[in-house]
């Protein structure tokens, strides 16, 4: 587009325009050019400064107001040299100046040059929407992907059907908290038999799908729903089911994982079985962090010596430790998601910040407990999300 109030001035112009192939729209004033590129899709504006009504410099800055699709390359033709004239003219948005009369050959240098900003910025436009289109795409796929988890965590959650199971006066309470979506903890808890008890608490290596997946097996084998399935326990008779020793069932399950080519993942457990005419606990610690009780009284004592984790090393010697509970005392697993948590001052909870948490709870029960330890640990973690899932299995002894 050509804008000048100089016939004249419009002709000589346009001669060397159209020698140079260019497509040529003239406006006498700056209003009449406005109207047109309000309608017209105009690549480059050869304006002069000076015009009657609107000027030059007015025209360009309504004309950066329009609403367009692609950039419009401004010189303004100009009779003026000073330095802050030219530094208005960039301000309202002019892109190049040409002073008048007008040099053929500057004039077909200054129209390469914006020629080559308009290509410039329409292959950035391309690429922008070849970005933009990926992005859709890739969101389609997350949000398919995002459902997907979503319903992969109704049914990690359906792993544990009930958060509490009773046995007599007994109580087992069962807490978990994935970090993501999908998590790698697992707890669990199963009565097959009159006075007998099996609960447990698992960390599988890593976090996500793959954990998750791991998860889901370990609870088919560990299965309180389907007993026949579960091989910690040996059917006798017709409708008796024997428990295994601790030690038995992570050895057991370490041979299945090791046995299995590309399984890769391994995880630590605490296991344990009751007697609840006795108080009487078996348990097998394997790599897991160390089983605490918190007495009667409010005592509170680590246990365990840790041991190897599960599906990590063949041929590993699992050991049971026996734990005796008395009425009113309790025993509580827990992952590493608890003590390796990182509070507000950079220092991780450990076993004295839980302890600290357990005797502060000390007279709540069950799972109002287990939400209290929770709720402390956030607390003290500030704004900060999770890190590790976090998940507890609290066993309160009462008797028979």
């Amino acid at each position: 587009m050509l804008v000048d109030d100089s016939r004249v001035q419009r002709r000589i112009v346009r001669a060397l325009l159209a020698r140079w192939g260019y497509e040529v729209i003239e406006a006498a004033t700056g209003a009449e050019a406005l109207d047109i590129c309000a309608t017209h899709p105009v690549d480059i504006i050869i304006s002069d400064w000076m015009m009657p009504g609107m000027n030059g410099l007015e025209f360009c800055s309504r004309f950066r107001k329009l609403d367009r699709e692609g950039y419009g390359y401004f010189i303004l033709l100009t009779s003026k040299s000073e330095t802050e004239e030219m530094v208005h003219g960039l301000e309202v948005g002019a892109d190049d100046f040409l002073t008048k009369p007008v040099n053929a050959a500057e004039l077909k240098a200054r129209l390469t040059s914006g020629e080559r900003v308009l290509k410039m910025e329409s292959q950035l436009n391309e690429k922008n929407q070849i970005i933009t289109d990926a992005l859709t795409e890739l969101q389609g796929l997350y949000d398919a992907i995002d459902r997907d988890l979503l319903q992969a965590r109704k049914i990690q959650e359906s792993l544990v059907p009930r958060n509490t199971l009773s046995v007599g006066r007994n109580t087992v309470s069962l807490f978990i908290k994935p970090c993501g979506h999908v998590g790698g903890d697992l707890v669990g808890a199963f009565d097959p038999n009159y006075n007998r008890l099996a609960f447990y608490n698992i960390d599988v290596s890593g976090h996500g799908i793959t954990s998750a997946l791991m998860t889901a097996r370990l609870a088919g084998y560990l299965s309180g729903e389907f007993l026949d399935h579960n091989l910690a326990v040996e059917k006798r008779f017709e409708d008796f089911y024997a428990l295994h020793k601790p030690a038995h069932v992570a050895e057991s399950l370490n041979q299945r994982l090791l046995g299995d080519n590309g399984v890769g993942e391994y995880f630590t457990m605490a296991y344990a079985i009751v007697d609840l005419t006795t108080g009487h606990l078996s348990v097998t610690q394997a790599g897991h962090t160390h089983p605490v009780i918190q007495r009667a009284d409010g005592r509170v004592e680590f246990v365990g010596d840790g041991g190897m984790p599960v599906g990590l090393l063949p041929d590993v010697e699992f050991e049971n430790f026996e734990v005796q509970l008395q009425p009113g005392d309790r025993i509580l697993f827990y992952s590493d998601g608890f003590t390796e948590s990182v509070c507000t001052d950079g220092e991780m909870l450990e076993q004295e910040g839980l302890e600290k948490m357990l005797n502060r709870a000390a007279k709540l029960r069950g799972h109002e407990m287990l939400d209290d330890l929770f709720w402390m640990l956030t607390e003290q973690r500030g704004a900060e999300p999770l890190e590790d899932d976090v998940s507890a299995v609290l066993f309160e002894y009462e008797g028979v």
